[in-house]
Protein backbone atom coordinates (compact mmCIF):
# COMPACT_ATOMS: atom_id res chain seq x y z
CA UNK A 1 0.00 0.00 0.00
CA UNK A 2 1.66 2.92 -1.11
CA UNK A 3 2.13 6.20 1.09
CA UNK A 4 -0.73 8.48 -0.35
CA UNK A 5 -2.89 5.32 0.50
CA UNK A 6 -1.24 4.70 4.21
CA UNK A 7 -1.67 8.58 5.15
CA UNK A 8 -5.21 9.24 3.68
CA UNK A 9 -6.11 6.29 6.41
CA UNK A 10 -4.12 7.86 9.21
CA UNK A 11 -5.87 11.19 8.48
CA UNK A 12 -9.07 9.57 8.71
CA UNK A 13 -8.45 7.56 11.71
CA UNK A 14 -7.34 11.00 13.87
CA UNK A 15 -10.83 12.66 12.25
CA UNK A 16 -12.61 10.35 14.05
CA UNK A 17 -12.97 11.52 17.74
CA UNK A 18 -13.86 15.43 15.86
CA UNK A 19 -16.25 14.12 13.89
CA UNK A 20 -18.18 12.83 16.94
CA UNK A 21 -18.97 16.21 18.45
CA UNK A 22 -22.01 16.87 20.21
CA UNK A 23 -23.59 18.87 17.86
CA UNK A 24 -23.17 16.83 14.64
CA UNK A 25 -25.94 14.57 16.19
CA UNK A 26 -28.33 17.63 17.37
CA UNK A 27 -30.39 19.92 15.96
CA UNK A 28 -29.65 22.38 13.60
CA UNK A 29 -26.82 20.62 12.13
CA UNK A 30 -28.46 16.59 12.80
CA UNK A 31 -31.73 18.20 10.66
CA UNK A 32 -30.08 19.82 7.58
CA UNK A 33 -29.68 16.76 5.97
CA UNK A 34 -31.41 13.71 6.37
CA UNK A 35 -28.37 12.29 7.67
CA UNK A 36 -25.75 13.46 9.88
CA UNK A 37 -22.91 15.49 8.20
CA UNK A 38 -20.16 12.77 10.02
CA UNK A 39 -21.71 9.92 8.49
CA UNK A 40 -21.90 11.14 5.06
CA UNK A 41 -18.04 12.21 5.43
CA UNK A 42 -17.35 8.64 6.60
CA UNK A 43 -19.28 6.78 3.87
CA UNK A 44 -17.69 9.29 1.09
CA UNK A 45 -14.11 8.44 3.02
CA UNK A 46 -13.97 4.72 2.99
CA UNK A 47 -15.37 4.56 -0.30
CA UNK A 48 -12.49 6.66 -1.22
CA UNK A 49 -9.95 4.72 0.63
CA UNK A 50 -11.88 1.33 -1.12
CA UNK A 51 -11.18 2.85 -4.34
CA UNK A 52 -7.41 3.53 -4.16
CA UNK A 53 -6.75 0.30 -2.56
CA UNK A 54 -8.34 -1.61 -5.34
CA UNK A 55 -6.74 0.19 -7.98
CA UNK A 56 -3.65 -0.90 -7.28
CA UNK A 57 -3.64 -4.75 -9.41
CA UNK A 58 -1.88 -6.42 -6.63
CA UNK A 59 -4.61 -5.91 -4.01
CA UNK A 60 -7.02 -7.49 -6.72
CA UNK A 61 -4.82 -10.50 -7.03
CA UNK A 62 -4.88 -10.98 -3.65
CA UNK A 63 -8.33 -10.64 -2.60
CA UNK A 64 -8.76 -13.48 -5.08
CA UNK A 65 -6.96 -16.17 -2.74
CA UNK A 66 -8.73 -14.82 0.15
CA UNK A 67 -11.75 -16.64 -0.66
CA UNK A 68 -13.33 -15.86 2.84
CA UNK A 69 -13.48 -12.44 1.80
CA UNK A 70 -15.48 -12.91 -0.72
CA UNK A 71 -17.96 -15.69 1.16
CA UNK A 72 -18.32 -12.85 3.93
CA UNK A 73 -19.36 -10.34 1.48
CA UNK A 74 -22.17 -12.76 -0.68
CA UNK A 75 -23.83 -13.56 2.84
CA UNK A 76 -23.36 -9.84 3.77
CA UNK A 77 -25.53 -9.10 0.91
CA UNK A 78 -27.47 -11.68 0.95
CA UNK A 79 -28.63 -11.41 4.64
CA UNK A 80 -29.07 -7.60 4.28
CA UNK A 81 -31.45 -7.82 1.13
CA UNK A 82 -33.41 -10.71 3.43
CA UNK A 83 -32.83 -8.30 6.80
CA UNK A 84 -34.92 -5.04 4.68
CA UNK A 85 -37.18 -7.30 3.26
CA UNK A 86 -38.28 -8.98 6.82
CA UNK A 87 -38.65 -6.01 8.94
CA UNK A 88 -40.51 -4.00 6.23
CA UNK A 89 -44.23 -5.98 7.32
CA UNK A 90 -44.67 -5.08 11.08
CA UNK A 91 -47.34 -5.68 13.89
CA UNK A 92 -46.88 -3.05 17.02
CA UNK A 93 -49.57 -1.20 18.79
CA UNK A 94 -47.57 1.43 18.29
CA UNK A 95 -49.37 3.85 15.04
CA UNK A 96 -46.24 5.06 13.83
CA UNK A 97 -44.44 1.87 13.89
CA UNK A 98 -41.41 3.55 15.96
CA UNK A 99 -40.68 5.65 13.29
CA UNK A 100 -39.45 2.71 10.44
CA UNK A 101 -38.00 3.58 7.53
CA UNK A 102 -36.31 1.70 4.93
CA UNK A 103 -34.19 4.49 4.22
CA UNK A 104 -32.62 4.69 7.28
CA UNK A 105 -32.35 0.44 7.87
CA UNK A 106 -30.91 0.67 4.40
CA UNK A 107 -27.92 3.78 5.83
CA UNK A 108 -27.76 1.72 8.79
CA UNK A 109 -26.54 -1.07 7.40
CA UNK A 110 -24.20 0.79 5.51
CA UNK A 111 -23.06 2.25 8.35
CA UNK A 112 -22.10 -0.99 9.85
CA UNK A 113 -19.90 -2.03 6.62
CA UNK A 114 -17.78 1.02 6.81
CA UNK A 115 -15.74 -0.20 10.16
CA UNK A 116 -14.76 -4.34 8.47
CA UNK A 117 -13.39 -2.42 5.01
CA UNK A 118 -11.20 0.01 7.29
CA UNK A 119 -10.10 -3.60 9.09
CA UNK A 120 -9.86 -5.08 5.94
CA UNK A 121 -7.35 -2.42 4.38
CA UNK A 122 -5.67 -1.75 7.60
CA UNK A 123 -4.76 -5.44 8.24
CA UNK A 124 -3.12 -5.47 4.47
CA UNK A 125 -1.60 -2.13 4.40
CA UNK A 126 2.34 -1.65 5.32
CA UNK A 127 1.58 0.53 8.05
CA UNK A 128 4.91 1.02 10.00
CA UNK A 129 5.12 -0.19 13.75
CA UNK A 130 6.21 4.13 14.36
CA UNK A 131 3.29 5.48 12.64
CA UNK A 132 0.63 3.15 14.54
CA UNK A 133 2.40 4.45 17.92
CA UNK A 134 1.76 8.12 16.38
CA UNK A 135 -1.96 7.41 15.71
CA UNK A 136 -2.11 6.14 19.03
CA UNK A 137 -0.81 9.10 20.64
CA UNK A 138 -3.09 11.09 18.55
CA UNK A 139 -5.85 9.70 19.42
CA UNK A 140 -5.39 10.19 23.31
CA UNK A 141 -4.24 13.73 23.21
CA UNK A 142 -7.25 15.08 21.04
CA UNK A 143 -9.74 13.37 23.63
CA UNK A 144 -8.12 13.33 26.83
CA UNK A 145 -7.06 17.13 26.29
CA UNK A 146 -10.37 18.30 24.98
CA UNK A 147 -12.33 16.35 28.28
CA UNK A 148 -9.46 18.02 30.40
CA UNK A 149 -9.33 21.42 29.09
CA UNK A 150 -13.04 21.31 28.52
CA UNK A 151 -13.93 20.51 32.38
CA UNK A 152 -11.02 23.13 33.46
CA UNK A 153 -13.08 25.96 32.27
CA UNK A 154 -16.40 24.66 32.63
CA UNK A 155 -17.45 24.75 29.03
CA UNK A 156 -17.68 20.69 29.00
CA UNK A 157 -21.17 18.94 28.76
CA UNK A 158 -22.42 17.16 31.63
CA UNK A 159 -22.02 12.94 31.10
CA UNK A 160 -25.56 12.57 31.76
CA UNK A 161 -27.23 15.45 30.42
CA UNK A 162 -26.76 17.84 27.16
CA UNK A 163 -26.55 21.30 29.47
CA UNK A 164 -22.79 22.58 30.33
CA UNK A 165 -21.34 21.16 34.18
CA UNK A 166 -21.77 23.20 37.23
CA UNK A 167 -18.35 22.47 38.39
CA UNK A 168 -14.55 21.55 37.64
CA UNK A 169 -12.16 18.86 39.38
CA UNK A 170 -11.71 21.01 41.66
CA UNK A 171 -15.04 21.11 42.78
CA UNK A 172 -14.87 17.85 43.91
CA UNK A 173 -12.79 18.63 47.03
CA UNK A 174 -14.92 21.74 47.93
CA UNK A 175 -16.66 21.79 50.99
CA UNK A 176 -19.89 22.46 49.27
CA UNK A 177 -20.45 19.11 47.02
CA UNK A 178 -22.11 19.10 44.05
CA UNK A 179 -24.23 16.03 42.68
CA UNK A 180 -22.12 13.61 40.24
CA UNK A 181 -25.14 15.15 37.01
CA UNK A 182 -23.22 18.14 37.18
CA UNK A 183 -20.11 17.13 37.71
CA UNK A 184 -19.26 14.19 35.20
CA UNK A 185 -17.83 16.02 31.70
CA UNK A 186 -17.64 14.40 28.56
CA UNK A 187 -16.41 17.16 26.86
CA UNK A 188 -17.68 17.93 23.73
CA UNK A 189 -18.63 14.35 22.87
CA UNK A 190 -22.13 13.12 21.60
CA UNK A 191 -21.72 9.98 24.09
CA UNK A 192 -20.31 9.20 27.77
CA UNK A 193 -20.26 5.79 26.98
CA UNK A 194 -18.95 5.36 23.98
CA UNK A 195 -15.52 7.83 24.48
CA UNK A 196 -15.30 6.14 27.98
CA UNK A 197 -14.98 2.95 26.23
CA UNK A 198 -12.53 4.21 23.73
CA UNK A 199 -10.29 5.32 26.44
CA UNK A 200 -10.51 2.07 27.90
CA UNK A 201 -9.61 0.19 25.10
CA UNK A 202 -6.67 3.17 24.02
CA UNK A 203 -4.53 3.20 27.62
CA UNK A 204 -2.92 -0.30 27.40
CA UNK A 205 -1.56 1.22 24.26
CA UNK A 206 -0.66 4.13 25.80
CA UNK A 207 0.71 2.95 28.38
CA UNK A 208 2.75 0.27 26.17
CA UNK A 209 4.10 3.51 24.39
CA UNK A 210 5.03 5.33 27.91
CA UNK A 211 7.18 2.20 28.99
CA UNK A 212 8.82 1.70 25.39
CA UNK A 213 9.74 5.17 24.37
CA UNK A 214 9.58 7.12 27.84
CA UNK A 215 9.73 10.65 27.43
CA UNK A 216 7.88 14.04 28.66
CA UNK A 217 5.36 14.02 26.06
CA UNK A 218 4.02 10.25 26.53
CA UNK A 219 3.88 11.02 30.64
CA UNK A 220 1.64 13.90 29.97
CA UNK A 221 -0.56 12.55 27.85
CA UNK A 222 -0.23 9.27 30.32
CA UNK A 223 -1.65 12.26 32.67
CA UNK A 224 -4.13 13.39 30.43
CA UNK A 225 -5.77 10.49 29.90
CA UNK A 226 -5.93 9.30 33.59
CA UNK A 227 -7.60 12.08 34.12
CA UNK A 228 -9.96 12.49 31.42
CA UNK A 229 -11.46 9.07 32.65
CA UNK A 230 -11.83 10.00 36.25
CA UNK A 231 -13.85 13.13 35.01
CA UNK A 232 -16.24 11.52 32.62
CA UNK A 233 -17.39 9.92 35.45
CA UNK A 234 -18.75 6.27 33.92
CA UNK A 235 -18.01 3.50 35.48
CA UNK A 236 -16.21 1.81 32.90
CA UNK A 237 -14.26 4.98 32.55
CA UNK A 238 -12.92 5.26 36.42
CA UNK A 239 -12.96 1.44 37.09
CA UNK A 240 -11.26 0.92 33.39
CA UNK A 241 -8.41 3.09 34.35
CA UNK A 242 -7.72 1.04 37.59
CA UNK A 243 -8.54 -2.24 35.83
CA UNK A 244 -6.22 -1.63 32.74
CA UNK A 245 -2.95 -0.37 34.68
CA UNK A 246 -3.50 -3.46 36.72
CA UNK A 247 -3.67 -6.08 34.03
CA UNK A 248 -0.70 -3.90 32.22
CA UNK A 249 1.75 -3.95 34.66
CA UNK A 250 0.81 -7.79 35.06
CA UNK A 251 1.11 -8.63 30.64
CA UNK A 252 4.44 -6.56 31.46
CA UNK A 253 6.01 -8.02 34.15
CA UNK A 254 5.21 -11.73 32.31
CA UNK A 255 6.63 -10.49 29.52
CA UNK A 256 9.45 -9.73 30.96
CA UNK A 257 10.27 -12.98 33.83
CA UNK A 258 8.45 -15.45 32.11
CA UNK A 259 9.03 -14.44 27.79
CA UNK A 260 11.84 -12.37 28.47
CA UNK A 261 11.39 -10.03 25.53
CA UNK A 262 11.55 -6.99 27.40
CA UNK A 263 13.38 -4.90 29.89
CA UNK A 264 11.87 -3.22 32.63
CA UNK A 265 11.85 0.95 32.38
CA UNK A 266 12.12 1.30 36.04
CA UNK A 267 11.39 5.52 35.21
CA UNK A 268 8.31 4.08 33.64
CA UNK A 269 6.88 2.32 36.08
CA UNK A 270 7.87 4.75 38.85
CA UNK A 271 5.42 6.57 36.96
CA UNK A 272 2.69 4.07 36.40
CA UNK A 273 2.93 3.47 40.10
CA UNK A 274 2.40 6.75 41.25
CA UNK A 275 -0.33 7.77 38.97
CA UNK A 276 -2.38 4.67 40.04
CA UNK A 277 -2.00 5.76 43.68
CA UNK A 278 -2.77 9.48 43.32
CA UNK A 279 -5.86 8.12 40.97
CA UNK A 280 -6.90 5.81 44.05
CA UNK A 281 -6.48 9.28 46.40
CA UNK A 282 -8.84 11.34 43.44
CA UNK A 283 -10.90 7.76 42.96
CA UNK A 284 -13.44 8.34 46.03
CA UNK A 285 -14.54 12.12 45.27
CA UNK A 286 -14.90 11.00 41.40
CA UNK A 287 -18.61 11.78 39.96
CA UNK A 288 -18.28 7.32 39.20
CA UNK A 289 -18.40 6.93 42.61
CA UNK A 290 -20.56 9.34 44.02
CA UNK A 291 -22.78 8.28 41.44
CA UNK A 292 -22.89 4.78 43.16
CA UNK A 293 -23.63 6.12 46.16
CA UNK A 294 -26.32 8.07 44.99
CA UNK A 295 -27.91 5.34 42.88
CA UNK A 296 -28.08 2.84 46.10
CA UNK A 297 -29.07 5.34 48.55
CA UNK A 298 -32.41 5.68 45.97
CA UNK A 299 -32.77 2.65 45.88
CA UNK A 300 -32.63 1.91 49.71
CA UNK A 301 -35.26 5.00 49.87
CA UNK A 302 -37.80 3.49 47.35
CA UNK A 303 -37.62 0.11 48.68
CA UNK A 304 -38.89 1.64 51.83
CA UNK A 305 -42.99 2.14 51.18
CA UNK A 306 -43.55 4.06 54.21
CA UNK A 307 -40.96 6.74 53.21
CA UNK A 308 -42.29 6.37 49.66
CA UNK A 309 -45.64 6.93 50.65
CA UNK A 310 -44.92 9.58 52.85
CA UNK A 311 -43.40 11.55 50.53
CA UNK A 312 -45.85 11.26 47.40
CA UNK A 313 -48.92 13.27 47.78
CA UNK A 314 -51.53 10.22 47.18
CA UNK A 315 -50.98 8.59 49.91
CA UNK A 316 -52.18 5.16 49.25
CA UNK A 317 -51.66 4.71 45.33
CA UNK A 318 -51.78 0.60 45.48
CA UNK A 319 -54.74 1.09 47.12
CA UNK A 320 -56.07 3.36 44.34
CA UNK A 321 -54.94 0.76 41.69
CA UNK A 322 -56.06 -2.05 43.39
CA UNK A 323 -60.01 -0.71 43.38
CA UNK A 324 -59.71 1.12 40.02
CA UNK A 325 -58.55 -2.56 38.54
CA UNK A 326 -61.45 -4.33 40.81
CA UNK A 327 -64.09 -2.04 39.41
CA UNK A 328 -63.45 -1.54 35.44
CA UNK A 329 -62.89 -3.93 32.98
CA UNK A 330 -62.81 -4.01 29.37
CA UNK A 331 -62.28 -0.52 27.63
CA UNK A 332 -62.75 1.26 30.84
CA UNK A 333 -60.10 -0.86 32.51
CA UNK A 334 -57.66 0.53 29.67
CA UNK A 335 -58.88 4.06 30.13
CA UNK A 336 -58.35 3.80 33.97
CA UNK A 337 -54.67 2.13 33.94
CA UNK A 338 -53.93 4.86 31.11
CA UNK A 339 -55.03 7.39 33.82
CA UNK A 340 -53.50 5.99 36.13
CA UNK A 341 -50.03 5.67 34.82
CA UNK A 342 -50.33 8.89 33.58
CA UNK A 343 -50.82 10.46 37.16
CA UNK A 344 -48.70 7.87 39.04
CA UNK A 345 -45.79 6.25 37.26
CA UNK A 346 -43.42 7.78 39.14
CA UNK A 347 -44.45 6.50 42.29
CA UNK A 348 -43.06 3.20 41.32
CA UNK A 349 -39.52 4.17 40.95
CA UNK A 350 -40.39 3.91 36.98
CA UNK A 351 -38.05 6.02 34.06
CA UNK A 352 -40.45 8.19 33.18
CA UNK A 353 -38.87 8.39 29.27
CA UNK A 354 -39.68 4.43 29.18
CA UNK A 355 -43.54 5.09 30.28
CA UNK A 356 -43.79 8.26 28.53
CA UNK A 357 -41.92 8.07 24.99
CA UNK A 358 -40.18 4.67 24.42
CA UNK A 359 -42.90 2.22 24.75
CA UNK A 360 -45.98 4.65 26.23
CA UNK A 361 -48.71 3.43 28.04
CA UNK A 362 -51.01 5.04 26.27
CA UNK A 363 -50.81 1.88 23.92
CA UNK A 364 -50.18 -0.96 26.07
CA UNK A 365 -50.68 -0.17 29.86
CA UNK A 366 -51.18 -4.01 30.80
CA UNK A 367 -47.77 -4.30 30.23
CA UNK A 368 -46.84 -1.53 32.28
CA UNK A 369 -49.34 -3.27 34.69
CA UNK A 370 -47.19 -6.29 35.56
CA UNK A 371 -43.93 -4.05 35.03
CA UNK A 372 -45.03 -2.49 38.66
CA UNK A 373 -45.25 -5.43 40.07
CA UNK A 374 -41.88 -5.90 40.05
CA UNK A 375 -39.68 -5.38 42.96
CA UNK A 376 -38.17 -1.99 42.88
CA UNK A 377 -34.51 -2.59 42.39
CA UNK A 378 -35.81 -4.15 39.39
CA UNK A 379 -37.69 -1.51 38.04
CA UNK A 380 -34.75 0.82 38.48
CA UNK A 381 -33.00 -1.37 36.42
CA UNK A 382 -32.61 0.38 33.04
CA UNK A 383 -31.37 -2.46 31.35
CA UNK A 384 -33.74 -4.77 32.56
CA UNK A 385 -36.63 -2.63 31.53
CA UNK A 386 -35.53 -1.97 27.97
CA UNK A 387 -35.27 -5.84 27.53
CA UNK A 388 -38.33 -6.28 28.56
CA UNK A 389 -39.97 -3.92 26.35
CA UNK A 390 -38.11 -4.89 23.43
CA UNK A 391 -39.70 -8.33 24.64
CA UNK A 392 -42.95 -7.13 24.32
CA UNK A 393 -42.42 -5.89 21.04
CA UNK A 394 -41.34 -9.16 19.85
CA UNK A 395 -44.45 -10.70 21.37
CA UNK A 396 -46.60 -8.54 19.68
CA UNK A 397 -45.31 -8.88 15.63
CA UNK A 398 -45.33 -12.86 16.76
CA UNK A 399 -43.06 -13.57 14.13
CA UNK A 400 -40.45 -16.36 14.36
CA UNK A 401 -37.84 -14.90 11.90
CA UNK A 402 -37.55 -11.93 14.46
CA UNK A 403 -35.25 -13.81 15.81
CA UNK A 404 -32.77 -14.67 13.46
CA UNK A 405 -33.37 -11.27 11.12
CA UNK A 406 -34.12 -8.27 13.51
CA UNK A 407 -36.90 -6.21 14.11
CA UNK A 408 -34.33 -3.74 12.84
CA UNK A 409 -32.23 -0.91 14.61
CA UNK A 410 -34.49 2.31 13.99
CA UNK A 411 -37.57 0.26 15.48
CA UNK A 412 -34.70 -0.50 18.45
CA UNK A 413 -33.02 2.71 18.64
CA UNK A 414 -36.89 4.76 18.68
CA UNK A 415 -37.54 2.45 21.52
CA UNK A 416 -34.61 2.26 23.14
CA UNK A 417 -30.94 1.54 22.76
CA UNK A 418 -30.39 -0.95 24.98
CA UNK A 419 -27.26 -0.32 26.51
CA UNK A 420 -25.73 -4.07 26.56
CA UNK A 421 -24.32 -4.37 22.69
CA UNK A 422 -24.43 -7.82 20.65
CA UNK A 423 -27.80 -8.57 22.94
CA UNK A 424 -28.82 -5.07 21.76
CA UNK A 425 -27.55 -5.81 17.68
CA UNK A 426 -29.59 -9.21 18.27
CA UNK A 427 -32.63 -7.46 18.46
CA UNK A 428 -32.32 -5.33 16.00
CA UNK A 429 -30.32 -7.22 13.15
CA UNK A 430 -31.06 -10.95 14.43
CA UNK A 431 -28.88 -13.77 15.31
CA UNK A 432 -27.30 -13.78 11.91
CA UNK A 433 -27.16 -10.21 11.71
CA UNK A 434 -25.28 -9.69 15.36
CA UNK A 435 -22.79 -12.50 13.80
CA UNK A 436 -22.03 -11.00 10.66
CA UNK A 437 -21.69 -7.20 12.09
CA UNK A 438 -20.42 -7.50 15.47
CA UNK A 439 -19.56 -11.06 15.98
CA UNK A 440 -16.92 -10.53 13.62
CA UNK A 441 -15.15 -8.68 15.73
CA UNK A 442 -15.14 -11.19 18.54
CA UNK A 443 -14.08 -14.05 16.28
CA UNK A 444 -11.05 -12.25 14.64
CA UNK A 445 -10.37 -11.71 19.07
CA UNK A 446 -10.47 -15.59 19.59
CA UNK A 447 -8.37 -15.80 16.31
CA UNK A 448 -5.33 -13.68 16.99
CA UNK A 449 -5.76 -14.81 20.67
CA UNK A 450 -5.53 -18.93 19.04
CA UNK A 451 -2.32 -17.27 17.07
CA UNK A 452 -1.14 -15.49 20.00
CA UNK A 453 -0.78 -18.70 22.39
CA UNK A 454 0.13 -21.11 19.50
CA UNK A 455 3.00 -19.53 18.10
CA UNK A 456 5.55 -17.95 20.63
CA UNK A 457 7.27 -15.65 17.93
CA UNK A 458 3.10 -14.03 18.14
CA UNK A 459 4.01 -13.34 21.87
CA UNK A 460 5.39 -9.82 21.39
CA UNK A 461 4.50 -7.25 24.04
CA UNK A 462 2.74 -4.74 21.20
CA UNK A 463 0.74 -7.80 20.19
CA UNK A 464 -0.57 -8.55 24.11
CA UNK A 465 -1.46 -4.80 24.08
CA UNK A 466 -3.34 -4.77 21.24
CA UNK A 467 -5.36 -7.77 22.04
CA UNK A 468 -5.93 -6.60 25.39
CA UNK A 469 -6.30 -3.00 23.74
CA UNK A 470 -9.17 -5.11 21.74
CA UNK A 471 -10.70 -7.06 24.41
CA UNK A 472 -11.19 -4.23 26.62
CA UNK A 473 -13.71 -2.05 23.87
CA UNK A 474 -15.41 -5.21 23.51
CA UNK A 475 -15.82 -5.86 27.06
CA UNK A 476 -17.24 -2.82 27.89
CA UNK A 477 -19.37 -2.64 24.59
CA UNK A 478 -21.18 -5.47 25.98
CA UNK A 479 -20.86 -3.99 29.69
CA UNK A 480 -22.24 -0.63 29.12
CA UNK A 481 -23.33 -0.04 25.61
CA UNK A 482 -23.63 2.41 22.98
CA UNK A 483 -20.15 1.64 21.57
CA UNK A 484 -20.75 -1.57 18.52
CA UNK A 485 -23.66 1.01 16.75
CA UNK A 486 -20.85 3.94 16.98
CA UNK A 487 -18.47 4.78 14.29
CA UNK A 488 -16.58 6.46 16.63
CA UNK A 489 -15.25 3.50 18.96
CA UNK A 490 -15.94 0.56 15.88
CA UNK A 491 -13.23 2.59 13.34
CA UNK A 492 -11.05 2.97 15.97
CA UNK A 493 -11.15 -0.84 17.19
CA UNK A 494 -11.06 -1.20 13.27
CA UNK A 495 -7.57 -0.06 13.04
CA UNK A 496 -6.18 -1.46 16.25
CA UNK A 497 -7.48 -4.71 15.16
CA UNK A 498 -6.36 -4.79 11.48
CA UNK A 499 -2.90 -3.69 12.63
CA UNK A 500 -2.88 -6.92 15.11
CA UNK A 501 -3.67 -8.72 12.50
CA UNK A 502 -0.93 -7.05 10.34
CA UNK A 503 1.44 -8.05 12.87
CA UNK A 504 0.52 -11.96 13.02
CA UNK A 505 0.81 -11.75 9.41
CA UNK A 506 4.25 -10.52 9.26
CA UNK A 507 5.53 -13.05 11.91
CA UNK A 508 4.03 -15.93 10.08
CA UNK A 509 5.30 -14.21 6.70
CA UNK A 510 9.02 -14.17 8.51
CA UNK A 511 8.36 -17.95 9.40
CA UNK A 512 8.07 -19.16 6.21
CA UNK A 513 11.17 -17.14 4.60
CA UNK A 514 12.89 -18.62 7.43
CA UNK A 515 11.58 -22.80 7.00
CA UNK A 516 12.17 -21.58 2.90
CA UNK A 517 15.69 -21.02 3.33
CA UNK A 518 16.44 -24.08 5.82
Amino acid sequence: MNNKIKKSLYWFILLQPFLDFYWFYNPPLSTILPFTFPTIIRIFAVATLLGMFFSKKYHWQKIGKHWWIIAYTIVLIIYSALHIWHVKSFVSVNPNDYGYTTTGEIFYLIRMFLPIVVLYITANSNTEKKDFVRVIQSLVASISITIVLSNLFLISLMSYGNQFIQGNIFSWFSGKRMSYFLLASKGFFNFANTISAILFMLLPLMLYILVTQFNLINVILYIFQSLAMLELGTKVAAYGLIISSAIFVFLYLIHHFVFKNIKINNYAISIIVLGTLATGLIFPFSPAIQRGNFEEKITELRSNKKNHIKSHKQVDVSQTLKEGLKKHSGKKREKFLKNFFAKYSDFYSLNSRFVKQSYSYKYDPEFWLEIIKLPVQDRMNNRLIEQKMLNQVLKTNNNKLDKWLGISYVRETNIFNLERDFIAQTYSLGLIGMIIFVGIYLVILIYAGFKWIINSQNRSFLNSCLLTSSSFLIFSSYYSGNVMDFLTATLILSFIMGYLLKSLNTTKKRSEERFSRN
